[in-house]
């Protein structure tokens, strides 16, 4: 005979108790082979799994797009802030510039280069950094920096922040429903197994080929061992 194994996916799960629940119907109500109180589990079970499970996935989606838009706006906040370094570092060599004022932005003296911008910390440090330096040089009567402006590097900087924040929400509302999805896996394969304890008690007295066909009808799920001899309908006859 061969061996049982769970489901392992959201859907084989949701097939299996369907089966079950969809070969008692069929059967009419004076062949019902399975308990009443199993069968009232696996419904309620099964409209909870559903419906979490659209919920999970509905959450995934969100957070996928809103990573879609996250992107877009590190992105922008990126090339702001990397524009406004090099437009600074270029006053600086013409000497519009002192080159004392790099410090205020945390630059280095001398050499007029542009930070690595590559990383989410490294964006939020330095949009940080410069927002500030150009505060400080301007209220110490410098001319403020144009095209781009530091307010228009503020805008984009801000805007990432803030779709930072909501982009960790969506991370988190993720993980909480996956969580909970792990719990529901957990309460649904143990009622597969007692669902398909009683269907494997009922049938127990069929011949072997007989018992598996109608094990599977219930959703039960069957594998071979490797080289075992696969059941036929002859194989009741032996």
């Amino acid at each position: 005979m061969p061996y049982r194994r769970l489901p392992n996916t959201d859907q084989a799960r949701i097939r299996a108790l369907r089966a079950a629940l969809k070969m008692e119907e069929r059967v009419g109500f004076n062949n019902h082979i399975l308990s009443f109180k199993i069968v009232l589990d696996a419904k309620n079970f099964l409209s909870q799994y559903e419906v979490q499970q659209a919920i999970y996935h509905q959450s995934l989606e969100n957070q996928v797009n809103a990573n879609k838009k996250y992107q877009r706006m590190i992105s922008n906040a990126r090339m702001y802030i990397s524009h406004f370094i090099q437009v600074f570092n270029m006053a600086v060599v013409r000497g519009e510039i002192k080159q004392e004022h790099t410090k205020l932005y945390g630059l280095e003296t001398y050499h007029n280069t542009v930070p690595d911008l590559s990383t989410e910390q490294a964006v939020l440090e330095w949009g940080k950094k410069i927002i500030e330096g150009e505060a400080l040089r301007v209220g110490q009567g410098g001319l403020p920096i144009y095209n781009p402006t530091i307010a228009k590097v503020q805008v984009h900087y801000d805007v990432f922040r803030e779709y930072k924040a909501s982009q960790k929400m969506y991370q988190q509302t993720t993980s909480r429903k996956w969580e909970e999805m792990i719990a529901l896996r957990k309460q649904g394969d143990e009622l597969i197994v007692q669902l398909w304890n009683e269907i494997e008690e009922h049938f127990k007295n069929l011949k072997p080929y007989a018992r598996l066909m109608k094990c599977v009808e219930y959703g039960i799920i069957y594998y071979y061992r490797k080289g075992e001899k696969e059941l036929t309908p002859e194989s009741d006859q032996e």
